[in-house]
């Protein structure tokens, strides 16, 4: 994304800080504090947002778990609900204040949450593996989506003409295999579900009454 796909193919011109910004990003389940200097992200800046988005995912997916009925508020631990707050705005207010005043009581601004703090991020964290990434109802429409993802890409590599028009290219940059992937990568939930209406679904008004 970073060296060949955005704008076009000519890249992005970015900083070293920044792509190795990038590359420290990821999280899954690993540790949430960096504490491996060997490990951290070059500056502070990549390390706050690093920070911010695990405070910013883990809330906006009780929050998406809440609307689809996949789990209720009174699911969550009730230790993380009293020590964290029994709302969306309580808990990152709580984890907001937490890693600010934390890093603060640090001489070098070591950006911290504190022990008691992660502890329960943490157990938040293994809470919603169990209860919602990898639920059997969360787990169903993954094996939808990776269907989508298939069949587009099996359509693109049979019809080179298709992926071409599509992508507004003139020709492969790569191995066709790799560019229909780096394609389908690319792409945004919203675009791919409406490019496979597109392809493989009848027109409404061709559906008998």
């Amino acid at each position: 994304m970073v060296d060949l796909l955005e704008r076009d193919g000519k890249g992005l011109n970015l900083t070293i800080e920044v792509r190795d910004g990038i590359l420290k990003h990821s999280k899954g389940k690993g540790v949430i504090i960096i504490r491996d200097k060997e490990d951290k992200p070059l500056t502070k800046e990549a390390e706050v947002v690093r920070i911010a988005d695990i405070i910013a995912y883990i809330n906006h997916d009780i929050d998406d778990a809440k609307s689809g009925n996949v789990i209720k508020e009174e699911d969550i631990p009730e230790d993380c609900r009293r020590f964290l707050g029994t709302s969306h705005s309580k808990r990152i207010d709580t984890m907001v204040r937490g890693v600010i005043n934390k890093t603060l009581e640090s001489p070098d601004m070591t950006l911290s949450f504190g022990d008691e703090l992660e502890f329960y991020i943490i157990k938040l964290r293994d809470f919603l593996y169990e209860r919602v990434y990898d639920s059997d109802i969360v787990h169903g429409d993954f094996l939808k989506c990776s269907r989508i993802i298939t069949d587009l890409y099996e359509y693109f590599l049979k019809k080179p003409d298709a992926f071409l028009k599509e992508t507004g290219k003139k020709d492969f940059y790569d191995e066709r295999e790799r560019c229909v992937c780096d394609f389908i990568a690319s792409m945004t939930d919203r675009y791919a579900f409406n490019l496979f209406e597109k392809i493989f679904l009848p027109l409404p008004w061709n559906i008998p009454v």
